[in-house]
């Protein structure tokens, strides 16, 4: 309403409906798996599949043969449809420790410091440089995702020292350089400490609050090493003209030199990343369980996932609006689908998409394992589909889970999460060589009718996600996925908006100030074929004298989703001539 002065005149003012905000959610999608390397129990937010390789590889390495993990697999094909952010949590199978440097001794020839590698498990554990594979299928020894350390220079006059990661398969002669660390001091009050340049921090996770807890004092700069512990540390090493006090010189790390070779590996790691058999990889991922001590879901424990999960519960720490566990099938792991799935009506935040069986199963066995589940937070697609990996160009077999989460975000990118991430436009799989079956018109309805997506093989349009359904039993608008994604996003926003008005005064006043910022929001959904209609209320209606006196501020949202026009029926009328058409 403008505001006029006693006298006549003009009165600017401006009314601002643009601020549509972001979408809330920080990270597009979460995978929880397991990977070549990286932290485990430490979800780690990637932006692009060559950070996700950096930090998490690519290949698995098994004596002359080369696996990719179903993780992987999906990293790749959410960045290649157009997702833009992945929280990417390792697991790893059985208990496990990092490797930790060999000795990095000082001109006194004792020890100066240690570090360790920033991933858990045999990787990075270059223990023998003859010993082809390490016992339980563990990597070889040696290999691109091994790495080992150098000293470059050491300057005892000043008291400086430069240190290099390198790839564990290079040599000498060729080095490949991961990182470089250069003027460093072994001088805790120096800003060049080698623990504040490096880092020292290591996170594990407490399973008795659910929770990350830190030891270390330095935030972690390297990509894959950490400060384990400084052994000879020089406090007030220099004298007042900056030149190292005598009784330190020999404290610093020795360079490598031809009398001396200040290099070395990293050993004496724990833990199996996997078991390598060509069976524990691609569509065979249960078969060996018994056979392999247990190991079931690409060479991890089907119960190593529940930790993670425990910990993606925490809505204050994590962010995202898909999660899939690429591996996990209810047909042999149920127990930790069951927890996903609870963990995530729990949240209400996002949406869990995982597979009811393993490949070589039939519509029948997917139909029957559906069947046993209810919520409209989760969603599955059949069949199983053939892709060629990216990392090592084999033909495999994969589950839809692996794919289906950059279809979303090729959705989302397009258009926007109340449209149905299915059909020609929005559903194409345009990655995948073909699907295990080949369904018929039969098949899909029958698949549908289960709350089953079934993926077609179309003519002239190839392999297309032809389904939209949660897994909710009872008709309702949230049986279908577009309107659940619109329901997430909805409460993503209003509910930030609401944070702000915790602790106001509970008055006409902060009212209009909520409703002033809603009502646009929702004004723009609805120009964005998101909402058919809405209302707010958050009047003296809801907000009665006693619900004031309880401290509480009500409000009542009402919503009509735009449906999605799924099935579609078209009436062919013969005219005779000279008939006239309706207008």
């Amino acid at each position: 309403m403008a505001n006029f002065t006693v006298s006549p005149g003009v009165s600017l003012n401006e009314i601002d409906n643009t601020f549509l905000t972001s979408q809330p959610i920080q990270a597009g999608a979460a995978i929880v798996g397991p990977t070549v390397k990286g932290p485990i129990e430490q979800p780690v937010l990637v932006t692009s599949y060559s950070e996700y390789t950096t930090m998490f590889g690519d290949i698995v390495e098994s004596g002359s043969q080369n696996y990719s993990y179903f993780t992987s697999i999906s990293a790749f094909n959410y960045f290649n449809y157009g997702g833009e952010s992945l929280l990417v949590a390792r697991i790893a199978s059985g208990s496990y420790t990092s490797a930790t440097s060999s000795a990095i001794l000082n001109g006194q020839g004792t020890e100066a410091f240690s570090l360790e590698t920033i991933s858990e498990g045999v990787i990075m554990n270059n223990t023998s440089s003859t010993e082809p594979e390490l016992t339980g299928g563990g990597l070889v020894s040696g290999s691109k995702d091994n790495v080992r350390w150098e000293i470059n220079s050491s300057n005892t006059s000043v008291g400086k020292f430069d240190l290099t990661i390198r790839r564990g398969d290079d040599i000498t002669n060729k080095k490949i350089v991961l990182e470089s660390f250069n003027g460093m001091s072994m001088d805790p009050n120096s800003d060049k400490y080698v623990a504040k340049v490096i880092g020292d921090q290591k996170l594990t996770y407490d399973s008795v609050n659910n929770q990350m807890t830190t030891t270390g004092e330095y935030p972690n700069q390297s990509r894959f090493v950490r400060v384990k512990q400084v052994l000879t540390p020089t406090p007030n090493a220099l004298d007042a003209t900056g030149s190292m006090k005598p009784e330190f010189t020999g404290s610093l790390p020795t360079a490598a030199s031809a009398s001396y070779q200040g290099r070395g590996s990293f050993g004496a790691a724990t833990g199996k990343p996997f078991v390598a058999q060509p069976g524990r990889f691609y569509d065979k991922i249960n078969s060996e369980a018994t056979a392999f001590g247990g190991v079931d879901t690409q060479g991890v424990i089907a119960g190593n996932y529940d930790n993670m999960v425990t910990l993606l519960s925490n809505t204050d720490d994590y962010q995202f609006n898909v999660l899939s566990t690429p591996g996990l099938t209810d047909e042999t792991q149920a127990a930790q689908i069951t927890k996903v799935i609870t963990n995530t009506q729990n949240r209400g935040d996002n949406l869990f998409v995982y597979d009811t069986v393993n490949h070589g199963s039939t519509v029948t066995t997917a139909v029957a394992k559906a069947a046993t589940r209810d919520s409209s937070y989760c969603a599955t697609y059949w069949p199983w589909l053939r892709i060629s990996d990216p990392a090592t160009g084999k033909r495999v077999f994969v589950p839809a889970s692996t794919l289906i989460p950059g279809v979303y975000a090729f959705n989302d990118r397009v258009a926007a999460p109340w449209f149905a991430p299915a059909g020609i436009n929005r559903g194409g799989l345009n990655t995948v060589l073909s699907a295990e079956y080949k369904l018929t018109a039969a098949n899909r309805d029958t698949l549908y009718t289960a709350n089953i997506n079934p993926i077609a093989t179309l003519p002239r349009q190839g392999v297309v996600v032809y389904g939209q359904k949660t897994l909710q039993k009872e008709p309702s608008a949230l049986d279908r996925i577009n309107v659940r994604r619109l329901l997430i996003e909805l409460k993503s926003f209003i509910g930030q908006i609401a944070e702000q008005v915790v602790f106001e005064q509970n008055s006409i006043i902060t009212r209009g100030s909520f409703l002033a910022r809603i009502n646009p929001y929702l004004e723009s959904i609805q120009q964005k074929q998101g909402l058919f209609a809405f209302k707010v209320i958050m009047d003296d209606s809801v907000n009665t004298p006693d619900v004031i006196d309880r401290n509480q501020l009500i409000g009542q949202i009402y919503i009509q989703p735009t449906r999605t026009a799924e099935f579609i029926s078209l009436d062919f009328i013969l005219e005779p001539t000279g008939a006239e058409f309706p207008s």
